[in-house]
């Protein structure tokens, strides 16, 4: 059986597990007398997805047809999935996950981030979380060292971002400051594709782009990377020019932030 076989069969026969734990009751529906389905009955499921009786039928047999984004999350929708069964749903028809949500239990949000990063303060290097907006929610001490003293800003300008664009800290302190900040830019719009609905990145580009030529430029380029190790140049205040390389760490329990972890960088770099 090839992998798109086994993946459409998979499907199959996921939707009518899910299907078949969801009682009528709950989703508005009488119980009826007599009623032989265990669950919700296919075309019960459609109606209430939005979706052809016949199309969802054909679902469920395994047939080679592709639902879309939006006619997966209604079916998670009507289903109840959890965010771990709504994630098993996007990849078995796509290989991938679109628009992931934390996950059900212990959310990893800032306020545990902070708590970590306070187990690293004792490190000479910089570590900080950032969410998918560039806020920095968490940082320790050698951050504000290397970086900038993000504490003394306004909350809602604790942005990375931002501060490359605006603070005359972020070209002291970084020798390739234009070319970090072009990196960055490119990165974020990796990023905001993976959430395209989301209204305060969309509120983030129109600040950026009003605030700064340099991003409204940048922007237009549509220059995309992924996330990556990578290496930056510092202007310490004591150390001089030094070289550090970045990794980012983002945990499946929240993909929303993400910790950025500094380290010496090998000599040849």
């Amino acid at each position: 059986m090839s992998g798109d076989s086994w993946s459409r069969q998979e499907l199959a026969r996921f939707l009518r597990s899910r299907r078949a734990r969801v009682m009528p009751r709950n989703v508005g529906l009488p119980e009826g007398v007599g009623r032989r389905t265990k669950g919700l009955r296919r075309e019960e499921v459609a109606v209430l997805a939005g979706l052809s009786p016949t199309w969802y039928t054909y679902l469920e047999q395994g047939r080679d047809i592709n639902p879309s984004v939006q006619v997966l999350d209604s079916l998670a929708r009507v289903l109840d999935l959890t965010e771990d069964e709504r994630r098993y749903l996007h990849t078995l028809v796509h290989g991938q996950v679109t628009n992931p949500q934390p996950l059900d239990g212990q959310q990893w949000t800032g306020d545990v981030m902070g708590p970590l990063i306070r187990l690293m303060d004792d490190s000479e290097y910089p570590v900080y979380a950032a969410d998918i907006h560039c806020d920095l929610t968490a940082w320790n001490t050698a951050a504000a060292e290397w970086y900038d003293d993000w504490g003394s800003y306004d909350p809602e300008h604790r942005n990375m971002l931002r501060w490359l664009l605006v603070s005359p800290k972020a070209k002291e302190r970084l020798p390739d400051w234009e070319d970090v900040t072009s990196d960055v830019v490119a990165r974020w719009r990796s990023e905001l594709a993976r959430w395209p609905h989301d209204e305060r990145l969309t509120a983030r580009i129109a600040e950026f782009n009003r605030l700064s030529p340099l991003f409204a430029s940048l922007w237009r380029r549509h220059e995309v990377l992924e996330h990556r190790t990578l290496t930056r140049r510092f202007r310490h205040p004591r150390l001089g020019l030094r070289t550090l390389r970045m990794a980012l760490m983002v945990t499946p329990d929240e993909p929303l932030v993400g910790l950025v972890i500094h380290f010496p960088a090998p000599a040849d770099e």
